[in-house]
This record gives structure tokens, C-alpha cells and sequence, in this order.
């Protein structure tokens, strides 16, 4: 009987302890919410959301998508061939084209020469014919001679001191010497009639030389298009950062500018918030700010920032954002670069913003 005493008491004893450990815990629990409600009880003093520059990759050709690396949360490298478009008949084209220019090529190399050949000619007959001429003009000298020699071989004749003999042999030299003079001239025109002919062939020939070097040039043109097309099948990420969405697959058609995925550097990125008119004073570029965002938990993670952008034109509040006054209407947006260290910022979250001391003054 004593006994069962003895273990009331120590089970009422033990009720109370128990009880009075959950009233202090009770009160700790209050405590420390009433805390937190006085902690949070001093709001921040902007409201924004992350964001990041994101580049959408689309096909600068048409064709089948050989291949195509991206997948959603790679980080990809500046410059990266991610992705192949067909170009195997473009590679025919060009190797097409590559033979015609071969082709023009030689044909200018062949024209050329027969312009070297005509060139050749013409120089020829152009000193066959100034030798022409030459001999013309000593035919010319002999001639005036031979004419004064028979006219004075007339004047003796007729004072009986030449004989008839004598006059026809001085008349015999003169019309043999104007018959000479007259072959030469025929000959020096001949001359000159051909040399003209080589000019005019000449001028042929460089005509058909300048065609056949236009369609060397145009061939290469063709070439460095196809061969341009060539390249533009290649996709090559433009930037370093990290795949946000793929819109195409390995094996599908596409067309240019059809978009393949979109990429964004995430190492760094900016949230945008905004101040209203009389908080203009407290932010300025340069200026650090810090950045709180939810870390899970319940906990909070505070991030150092830089502001990078402010606008300086005012905009009516947006819908999703409050500020320090909800009663104004209208605000500045500014934009706080953060060092997004271990990906904790994700695009599209939530972030509180603290301003430097001068920003915290009310």
C-alpha cells in the first residue's frame, strides 16, 4: 500500500514536470515568433525579380538537322559547334562551282597568251613596215635625183650633148625608181592594214581575257556564298552560359531563323526592382546594394549587389511588384548586378533589396 503511494506521487510529480516544460516551451515558441514578427517587421527597401540576358539560337539555313548537342541545364562554351545542319549538297555546289572557276581560269591563261602571241605580230609588222618606210624615203631621195639627172639629160639632149641614149636611160631610171616608190607604198599600206588587223584582234582577245576573268570572278563569288551557307550550317553557341530551353531535335527539318534553344549566362545575373520618386535620392549607379532572397527552410540568403541601371524615365507600378509606398503610382526601375555564385539566383525568383546606409534612412 505504501508503495503504490510512493509511485502516485512520482507520477504526478513527473505529470507536472512534463507540464511545466511544455508551457516553457510554449513560450519560447512564442518568443521567438514575436521575435521573427519584430525582425521581419522592417521591410526591404525594393521588391524586384531575377533576370538574365538570354540569347534565343535559331538556323541561319534550311535543311536536316544532323546533329544537335543541346539539353536543357548544359552549360555550353562561347563559339561551340553545338549542332549541324545538312550541307552535303552544298558541298557539291561548291565543289561544281570550283571546277567551272578552274576552268575560267585556264581560259584567261589561254587568252592571255594569245594576246602575248598577237602583241608579238603586230610589234613585227610594225617594224617591217617602219623598214618599209624607211626604204620609201631613200626611194624617194633617189627618185629626185633621177628627175633632176633626166631633166638635164632633156637640156642636153636638146643642145646636142647628149645622146638619145643617154635621155632614155636617165627616163628609164626615173619611171623604174616612181614604180619602186609605188611597191613600197603598197607594201607600207599592206603593212599598216595588218597591223591594224592585230590591234583589232588584240582588243578581241582582251575582251574575251576580261570576260573570262568577270566569270572567274563570279564564280568565285558564288563560291564564297555557297561556302558562306556552308558555315551558317554549323550552329555555334554565341555565348558562354547555360541552356534554358530546347526547341528542336536531331532528325528534324528547319528553316532559317527557326529557333533551336534559348542560352543565358547565369554566372551573373540582374534583378530588377523598383523605387518610387523620393527614393531617386538614396540610389544611384555604383552604388551597393544587398540582395535576400529564400534560401529554403524558411532560412534567408543575402547577396551582395551593384547597381548597374537606373531609368530615368517613371513607369506605373507594376502589378506583381510592391514598394516602400503603396499609394504611389509611379515608379523607376533600376537593375542590381549579382554574382549568381553556385546558381543560387534562378530566373524569375523573388528577391528583397536592401540600399546602402543612405538607403535605409525613412
Amino acid at each position: 500500500m505504501a508503495q503504490s503511494s510512493r509511485f502516485t506521487l512520482a507520477t504526478a510529480f513527473t505529470e507536472k514536470r512534463v507540464a511545466f516544460r511544455s508551457v516553457c516551451s510554449v513560450c519560447s515558441v512564442v518568443a521567438f515568433s514575436v521575435a521573427v514578427g519584430c525582425a521581419k517587421s522592417v521591410p526591404p527597401d525594393a521588391y524586384g525579380n531575377v533576370e538574365a540576358t538570354s540569347v534565343v539560337v535559331g538556323a541561319e539555313t534550311s535543311g536536316r538537322l544532323v546533329s544537335f548537342d543541346p539539353t536543357e541545364g548544359d552549360t555550353l562554351m562561347a563559339n561551340a559547334v553545338v549542332g549541324v545542319v545538312d550541307s552535303a549538297e552544298l558541298g557539291l555546289q561548291r565543289d561544281q562551282l570550283a571546277a567551272q572557276r578552274g576552268g575560267n581560269t585556264s581560259r584567261v591563261n589561254e587568252v592571255s597568251e594569245q594576246i602575248d602571241v598577237l602583241e608579238a605580230q603586230r610589234t613585227a609588222a610594225t617594224a617591217q613596215r617602219d623598214a618599209a618606210r624607211s626604204q620609201g624615203a631613200a626611194l624617194d631621195a633617189q627618185l629626185e635625183i633621177a628627175r633632176r639627172n633626166y631633166e638635164r639629160s632633156q637640156r642636153l639632149y636638146a643642145q646636142q650633148a647628149a645622146t638619145a641614149q643617154q635621155l632614155d636611160q636617165a627616163e628609164r631610171e626615173t619611171r623604174v625608181l616612181e614604180e619602186q616608190i609605188k611597191a613600197q607604198r603598197d607594201q607600207v599600206a599592206a603593212q599598216d592594214s595588218q597591223i591594224q588587223a592585230h590591234t583589232q584582234q588584240i582588243e578581241a582577245t582582251r575582251a574575251q581575257r576580261q570576260t573570262a576573268r568577270a566569270q572567274v570572278n563570279s564564280t568565285t563569288a558564288q563560291i564564297a556564298q555557297v561556302s558562306e551557307r556552308i558555315r551558317k550550317s554549323q550552329v555555334t553557341n554565341p555565348i558562354a552560359g547555360t541552356v534554358l530551353t530546347t526547341y528542336a531535335k536531331a532528325g528534324e527539318f528547319v528553316q532559317p531563323g527557326q529557333p533551336l534553344y534559348k542560352i543565358a549566362n547565369l554566372g551573373a545575373v540582374d534583378v530588377r526592382a523598383y523605387v518610387t520618386e523620393p527614393q531617386l535620392t538614396q540610389v544611384k549607379v555604383g552604388a551597393t546594394a544587398q540582395v535576400t532572397v529564400d534560401a529554403g527552410g524558411g532560412a534567408r540568403r543575402a547577396l551582395p549587389g551593384t547597381i548597374t541601371w537606373i531609368s530615368s524615365e517613371a513607369e506605373f507600378t507594376p502589378t506583381p511588384i510592391q514598394t516602400r509606398e503603396e499609394r504611389a503610382d509611379l515608379v523607376y526601375a533600376l537593375k542590381i548586378r549579382v554574382h549568381n555564385d553556385g546558381g543560387v539566383l534562378k530566373i524569375g525568383m523573388p528577391a528583397d533589396v536592401q540600399f546602402a546606409a543612405a538607403g535605409n534612412a525613412r
